[in-house]
């Protein structure tokens, strides 16, 4: 029987150690361990993997600490638009949303879009409307919001205008920001905030989903490799499934979840090679940041990163869960 396995990732980026505080370090580890305790329940009663990914990525965004549903960072205007897709590696079904401002789940409307419809991306205001029409729970806005990611728009915008949280790489940038905010030990303006959930389930097929809620003070209307099909998001049976967290920008040009897949269909590298190619060799070459999630057929896993950190674990039944931030 095939070893099942769930992980998750919560978003990559320059973690200051000098920021991590044991409290705020047990708040993240205990709410990947809980959610990754009730994937594990599912995945030991049998459910499918894509209902495991589902559910988890569901309870990513309800948890305010993470960029997806509640916690969700501003536009530079101080408005919501999410992102979220999913892919079912046993047929390739996938479906996604982007720019969505009224739904609770974004991963529940992206499910819906592969579910109950010809498409696989909807947008805007259509991806809303679609929502609404499927009977998702709807929210006001505020609900997105917390005042941590408010001051994190406000100070940016004071700091630098227009400026993204793409540029995280000069020692002199971290320092900046580390000395300006100590709100939270995940740099926001080094964050890769999407989150992520990959799962083998007991009858060997694979299943990914990814949800984000952008960069903070991004322009309106822009998006990145989650809701993108083989940059932020992939599975097949024959290969991986695989959640991506970093430069939205880098990881679609590279289409880099999409690559781990191809370099172990084509080039026949193992699940582990494929992911520290793409990590650690392409998408340095693209000037890309962050990490990955991805387990295969045979419930091997791999999650590298070449960031300081990233929010990741994993679980298998009758195991307890291993929760990471640091190498």
């Amino acid at each position: 029987m095939t070893q099942a396995i769930l992980a998750l990732h919560g978003g990559a980026g320059t973690i200051a150690r000098q920021r991590m505080t044991a409290d705020k370090e047990r708040a993240y580890t205990d709410a990947i361990a809980a959610i990754l305790d009730r994937g594990q329940a599912l995945l030991a009663e049998g459910a499918a993997a894509l209902d495991v990914v589902t559910r988890v990525v569901e309870l990513l965004e309800d948890c305010p600490l993470f960029n997806a549903g509640h916690g969700a960072v501003y536009t530079s205007e101080a408005t919501h638009e999410l992102d979220a897709a999913i892919m079912d590696g046993r047929t390739l079904a996938a479906g996604a949303v982007a720019g969505v401002r009224s739904v609770r789940n974004p991963v529940l409307a992206a499910r819906a879009v592969m579910l109950d419809s010809p498409y696989v991306l909807l947008a805007g205001e259509g991806a809303d409307a679609f929502a609404r029409e499927r009977g998702l729970v709807l929210v006001d806005s505020a609900y997105y919001g917390t005042p941590e990611r408010l001051e994190q728009l406000r100070r940016m915008q004071r700091e630098g205008g227009m400026k993204l949280a793409l540029d995280h790489d000069g020692a002199d940038r971290v320092a900046q920001a580390a000395a300006n905010s100590a709100s939270a030990p995940l740099d926001p303006d080094s964050k890769h905030g999407t989150v992520g959930a990959v799962a083998c389930d007991v009858h060997g097929h694979v299943a990914a989903a990814s949800s984000t809620g952008g960069m903070t003070n991004k322009r309106p209307g822009r998006i990145g490799d989650t809701p993108i099909i083989g940059a932020g998001c992939y599975a097949n049976d024959r290969t991986a499934a695989v959640a991506a967290t970093g430069t939205g920008e880098a990881f679609m040009r590279g289409v880099a979840a999409y690559d781990v897949s191809a370099l172990m269909e084509y080039a026949g590298l193992s699940l582990r090679q494929a992911c520290e190619r793409v990590i650690h060799e392409k998408m340095p070459a693209l000037r890309g940041s962050g990490g990955l999630v991805a387990v295969n057929a045979r419930g091997e896993v791999a999650m590298p990163f070449n960031t300081e950190g990233m929010y990741r674990g994993e679980v298998r039944p009758g195991s307890a869960p291993v929760v990471s931030i640091y190498r």
